[in-house]
C-alpha cells in the first residue's frame, strides 16, 4: 500500500496523478476502515479525500500552514501525516488519533486544536498577520466547509481577511450540507455559482474583494492540483470553491447523507448497524412532546441550530412541523437573540442545544435575551460526563457559565416527569428566560408526584428529612444522591436528601433550616464545580459553622476521558463521596 509508506507530506510529491489516484483510494478504504470499526465523522471526511491529497501535493506543510474547520473533514489529512496507524490499525492504535485537528497529537502539522465550527478562517487570518509581520512567505490555507459558513465567526473571519488584502488561500468544501441540511441567505448564492459554473453575475465572495476561483469537479484530483497550483504563491485574498460529494465513494453515505454525517461503527459490505437496544431517549419523548403541543398551539416553535437531532427533529419531523420547527444553521448567537425577539413578539420558542455549543452563545443570552426579561426557554442537551468526551466538546461548563447570567433562570430536572412539568410551566410563563437541563443519565420515570408549577425564585424539594448530613443533589446527579443517601444509612447516618431543582440561586430559607440539625452539607453536580452550584451553597455557608463538601469536577481541559475514571479522580464514587462524609463528621 502507497500509504503505508507515506510518512510525511513530502512523499506524496514524486508520485504520478495515476498514483495519487491510488492514494486517494486507499486513503480513502483507510478512512472507512477506522470508522466502521471506531465510529466517527464518517460523510464529511470521505467527501474530502480527494482535496486533501491534492492539497498536500501542491503545498508544503508544514512550511505551509492548513487550518482545518471543525474537523469532520481532517481524517485523510491524518492519514497522511503519519498517522495512518491510527486508520488501518486495530481498535486501540484507532483510540490513539482523536477524530479532531490536535497538535497535542500532532504539533507539526496540526495548527489548532479545533471542534466548533465557524473558526478556520478567524484562525487563519492571524497565522496570516503574523506570517505579513514577520515577513515570511509560506502560504496560509483554511479549509471551510459551506455548512460552517453560517456561523458569525466565519463571517468575521472574512471581512478581516478581505481588510488585510494579503496572501490567504480559503478552500471552500461545498458539499451542500451541514450536519442536515444547509439554512441561510448564503446558500441561494452557492446554489448560483454551481449551477453557473462559478460564473454568476452575483457572487458573494468578490462582494467581500476576494479572487475567486471554482471547480465543479471537486472529487477529481488532477483538475484539484490544477486549481490549487494557480493559486498557490498568490499575494491576494483567494477563495478556492470546490463543489464535492458527502460521502463520496460509500453509496450508502451518498444516498443517506444526513445520518452518515457522523455514526457508531457499522458493517462496511452494507453500512448496517448492529441492531440498538430499544431505550427511550429524551430526543424522541420531546419532539414527540412538541408535536403535539404544536398541533395546540400555533405559536409554539421549536428552533434547532445546525444539529436538529440534538431535538429529535428528523427530516420527517421537521417536515411534520412545517414553519413550527426553524434552523439556523449553525448559528447558536443567531438562535438567542431571533428567540429573544420571538418572545418578544408573542410567540413561545423552545432552543434546544447541546451544553458544549451553548458556550458560544454567552454574550447574546446576557444582552439580547435576559437583559430584555424575553420569556424564551432554552433546552440544554448533554450536559454532563456521560456525553460528549473529547476537548473540543466537554459538556461540563454550562452550569458555572449559565448560573453567572443575571435574570436567567436554571432548573434541573431530576427524572422524565419532572422535566416535561419545567418544561410546560417554561412555555407557558411570561416573565422570564427559563434554561432546563435535559437529564443526561437517561430516561428515568417516577410515579411519585412532581410539582406542575415553579416560582421565579429558588425553592428546593425535600426528598427525605433526617439529620447531621443533608445531601443536595442536582438534575442527573439525584439518583447518586440517593445511593449515598442508603450507603450513608448502613453507617448510621439518617441523611437529609434534597433535590434543588434551581441551579442559578440558593433557596436561602432550605440552607437556613439545614443549620439546626446538620454537621455537613453535601453538594453533587454532573458538571464543573469550579464556579458552579455547588460553591453556591459553600459561600452562603462560608461565615457559619456548617461545613460543606462540594462535589463535581475539578476545571480542566479533559481529553477523550474514561467517565470511571474521571469520577474517582474527582472523588466522586459513591464509596468516595460517603468515606469523605465519614471522615469529616466521625
Amino acid at each position: 500500500m502507497y500509504i503505508e509508506r507515506i510518512q510525511t507530506p513530502a512523499d506524496l510529491k514524486g508520485l504520478s496523478i495515476k498514483e495519487l489516484n491510488i492514494v486517494a483510494d486507499e486513503t480513502r478504504a483507510a478512512v472507512l476502515n477506522r470508522v466502521s470499526k471506531h465510529g466517527g465523522h464518517v460523510g464529511p471526511n470521505l467527501g474530502f479525500v480527494e482535496a486533501t491529497v491534492a492539497l498536500h501535493y501542491v503545498f508544503n506543510a508544514p512550511e505551509d500552514k492548513f487550518v482545518f474547520d471543525v474537523s469532520h473533514q481532517c481524517y485523510p489529512h491524518k492519514v497522511l501525516t503519519g498517522r495512518a496507524s491510527g486508520f488501518l490499525g486495530n481498535v486501540d492504535d484507532m483510540n490513539a488519533i482523536s477524530g479532531y485537528s490536535s497538535p497535542a497529537e500532532s504539533p507539526v502539522y496540526d495548527n489548532f486544536e479545533v471542534g466548533h465550527t465557524s473558526t478556520s478562517v478567524s484562525l487563519a487570518t492571524g497565522l496570516q498577520k503574523a506570517r505579513d509581520i514577520k515577513g515570511g512567505k509560506e502560504n496560509i490555507i483554511a479549509i471551510i466547509g459551506d455548512g460552517s459558513l453560517s456561523g458569525g465567526e466565519a463571517f468575521e473571519g472574512l471581512d478581516e481577511a478581505s481588510e488585510l488584502g494579503t496572501g490567504i488561500i480559503i478552500v471552500v468544501n461545498d458539499n451542500e450540507m451541514s450536519i442536515a441540511e444547509n439554512h441561510g441567505g448564503i446558500y441561494k448564492n452557492l446554489k448560483a455559482l454551481r449551477e453557473s459554473n462559478g460564473q454568476c453575475e452575483l457572487n458573494w465572495f468578490k462582494a467581500w474583494g476576494f479572487e475567486y476561483k471554482y471547480l465543479e469537479e471537486g472529487n477529481n484530483v488532477e483538475k484539484l492540483i490544477e486549481t490549487f497550483q494557480s493559486v498557490k504563491d498568490t499575494d491576494k485574498p483567494t477563495i478556492v470553491h470546490i463543489h464535492t460529494e458527502k460521502g463520496h465513494g460509500f453509496a450508502p453515505a451518498v444516498a443517506d447523507k444526513e445520518p452518515w454525517h457522523w455514526g457508531a461503527p457499522f458493517n462496511m459490505e452494507d453500512g448496517s448497524r448492529p441492531e440498538a437496544p430499544v431505550m427511550e431517549s429524551y430526543e424522541e419523548l420531546y419532539s414527540n412532546w412538541m408535536l403535539n403541543e404544536m398541533k395546540k398551539d400555533p405559536t409554539l416553535i421549536a428552533i434547532t441550530a445546525g444539529t436538529p437531532t440534538a431535538a429529535g427533529f428528523t427530516a420527517a419531523k421537521r417536515k411534520e412541523a412545517g414553519k413550527q420547527h426553524i434552523d439556523m444553521g449553525i448559528a447558536e448567537e443567531q438562535a438567542v437573540a431571533m428567540a429573544s425577539g420571538m418572545a418578544k413578539g408573542g410567540l413561545r420558542p423552545v432552543w434546544t442545544v447541546y451544553s458544549t455549543f451553548i458556550q458560544r452563545t454567552y454574550d447574546q443570552i446576557a444582552q439580547d435575551l435576559c437583559i430584555n426579561s424575553n420569556p424564551a426557554v432554552i433546552n440544554v442537551a448533554w450536559g454532563g460526563m456521560n456525553t460528549m468526551n473529547d476537548i473540543t466538546h466537554i459538556c461540563l461548563f454550562d452550569i458555572p457559565m449559565l448560573c453567572s447570567i443575571p435574570g436567567l433562570i436554571y432548573l434541573a430536572p431530576t427524572n422524565c416527569e419532572e422535566y416535561f412539568a419545567m418544561l410546560r410551566w417554561a412555555i407557558l410563563q411570561d416573565k422570564k428566560p427559563i434554561a432546563i437541563r435535559i437529564p443526561s443519565n437517561g430516561v428515568i420515570h417516577t410515579t411519585d408526584d412532581v410539582d406542575s408549577t415553579y416560582t421565579y425564585e429558588p425553592k428546593y424539594k425535600i426528598a427525605h428529612k433526617g439529620s447531621e448530613v443533608a445531601i443536595i443533589a442536582a438534575g442527573s446527579f439525584y439518583q447518586k444522591g440517593e445511593n449515598v443517601a442508603k450507603l450513608l444509612s448502613n453507617n448510621g447516618i439518617d441523611a437529609t436528601l434534597i433535590n434543588p431543582r434551581y441551579l442559578h440561586a440558593v433557596d436561602a430559607e432550605a440552607l437556613e433550616e439545614l443549620k439546626a440539625n446538620h454537621k455537613l452539607v453535601v453538594t453533587l453536580e454532573d458538571g464543573c464545580k469550579d464556579g458552579g452550584f455547588g460553591e453556591r451553597i459553600a459561600s452562603y455557608y462560608s461565615t457559619s459553622d456548617m461545613k460543606v463538601l462540594v462535589g463535581g469536577v475539578k476545571k480542566d481541559l479533559y481529553d477523550r476521558f474514561d467517565v470511571q475514571k474521571l469520577l474517582a479522580d474527582n472523588r466522586l464514587s459513591d464509596d468516595q463521596i460517603v468515606e469523605d462524609v465519614l471522615q469529616i463528621v466521625r
